[in-house]
């Protein structure tokens, strides 16, 4: 785990979902019932009728006691809260430890009058974990000006607990780092024509990683650590979204292409640049079935840091990895997953997939001897928090090649 990345897995998971959205953002309320007018025809009077024992228990009946009353109140309270989301995550890490992730999102629409705009949110989360990790991440997504303009942003501070790995016949033995700081990202895209969006994207952050005292040392210790570092970078985006619902997608597809460039000229201790590629799309199977397919290439260049290299795990690319163990110049994973929805707010997925990591080098015969062919497979299990916006909590359990992981989270993997 390292800030560039975990910035956004942050921020993904305090805005529910990567940053899922949903389309529909109009409230959901019932309209009146239609009274017809009478007939035209010949008018006659028609004598009072003389009311009944019924007519006056009804008529002395509290306002309170009456059927209509209750269910406006209570469809009300339901509207005005059915946009909280609130999850209380334990986690359990090889990467960071065991502790819980404490989520609070609140879903709504920006202005009452855009029915065309996507829903807003904004969010927090927490970390707390037995090896000492300790941090807090705040955040929104906002769109506006019926779905013109599309801003988000987000703030995270803390310190984490992480390993990383040797290589070889040393890939099982860790070496225990803390890295502490702050990062804060930014980012302002526009819509300009076919469902395109693009814009610039901004984030800077300063870090300090330490050995974790008492530590075996028998993996080669990164020229980073000890120092004081700033990465400051500015990018841009483009993406194209056509699924009509962005927290559970039944169909349409998602792409999204970014690009990070950090420089000294920025403030920026390193200067290197990182690239990365995704690709979703859904097929409905039946009212309650949903296929789900993705795609995800990493890239990085120049001189970057080891924690700004692409590494595997991180961003749900593929399940079932520890993130640390990789770190690589190049990634590529694919993974098809299958979603089921259950009575009761529950749900299934089976998923699995294959990817890869290659390492940097100037000769290609090297980095394809070097690479790595990574495959994957599991099943997860799913709740949902809201039920207006279908925000689902997420548990999956996932074997890769080196072993297995368990992940909880706000929102589907991709």
């Amino acid at each position: 785990m390292h800030w560039l990345p975990w910035i956004s897995s942050a921020a993904s998971a305090v805005l529910v979902a990567g940053l899922s959205m949903l389309l529909n953002a109009s409230a959901i309320a019932q309209e009146p019932e239609k009274v017809e007018p009478p007939a035209a025809g010949p008018s006659r009077e028609i004598p009072p009728r003389s009311p009944t024992t019924a007519d006056r228990s009804e008529q002395n009946k509290p306002a309170a006691q009456t059927e209509t009353q209750p269910d406006e109140k209570g469809r009300k309270k339901q509207s005005k809260l059915d946009g909280l989301v609130v999850a209380p995550l334990p986690m359990s890490s090889p990467a960071i430890g065991t502790g819980i992730v404490p989520v609070l999102a609140y879903i709504f629409p920006f202005s009452a009058k855009d029915k065309v705009s996507p829903p807003s949110t904004v969010g927090a989360a927490g970390l707390i974990t037995d090896n000492g990790s300790r941090g807090f991440a705040v955040g929104a997504q906002l769109f506006l000006k019926e779905n013109r303009y599309e801003i988000t942003t987000g703030f995270v501070h803390g310190n984490v607990g992480y390993n990383i790995y040797g290589n070889g016949i040393a890939s099982n033995v860790k070496l225990p780092l803390e890295q502490s700081g702050e990062a804060f990202f930014g980012e302002l895209l526009r819509r300009i024509g076919w469902k395109f969006f693009a814009g610039p994207r901004f984030l800077t952050g300063r870090s300090v990683i330490t050995v974790v005292p008492n530590s075996d040392i028998t993996v080669p210790i990164p020229p980073d650590v000890g120092l004081r570092t700033n990465i400051t970078s500015i990018g841009a985006r483009l993406t194209r979204d056509t699924r009509p619902n962005h927290f559970y997608p039944t169909s349409g597809t998602f792409f999204s292409f970014t690009s990070d460039f950090s420089s000294q000229a920025l403030g920026s201790k390193y200067s290197f640049q990182s690239y990365r590629t995704g690709f979703d799309k859904f097929w409905s199977l039946s009212a309650n079935q949903v296929i789900a397919y993705n795609a995800d290439f990493c890239g990085t260049a120049g001189e970057p840091p080891f924690y700004g290299n692409c590494i595997y795990g991180t961003n749900n690319e593929l399940r079932g990895y520890t993130a640390g163990r990789y770190f690589t110049r190049y990634t590529l994973a694919t993974q098809l997953e299958y979603r089921l929805v259950l009575p009761w707010r529950f749900g299934l997925v089976a998923f699995g997939g294959v990817g890869g990591v290659i390492p940097g080098g100037s000769q290609l015969s090297q980095r394809v001897q070097s690479s790595h062919l990574l495959p994957s497979g599991g099943g997860g299990l799913r709740f949902q928090l809201s039920t207006k916006y279908h925000v689902n909590l997420r548990a999956d359990i996932a074997q890769g090649v080196d072993g297995h992981t368990f992940a909880m989270g706000v929102g589907e993997a991709f």
